[in-house]
């Protein structure tokens, strides 16, 4: 996995931006908890907990342009 620079100590933004990541990496919930080392109820959790939009909300090919 490669790695990335955190911008502050902001422990919360920190797990949000990991949480985002495994999940736009995984494409699933069960895909970003393994990616983790956590428990898909955990990874559900953590989404409520940390408001990520899940799924994410993507317009129909049949409405664009």
């Amino acid at each position: 996995m490669s790695q990335f620079i955190l911008d502050d100590f902001n422990l919360e933004a920190a797990e949000r931006r990991l949480c985002n990541e495994a999940l736009n990496r995984a494409g699933n919930i069960v895909g970003a908890a393994q990616l983790l080392g956590i428990t898909r109820h955990a990874m559900k959790r953590r989404i409520i907990k940390l408001r990520i939009e899940w799924p994410r909300r993507t317009m129909p090919s049949t409405m664009l342009p």
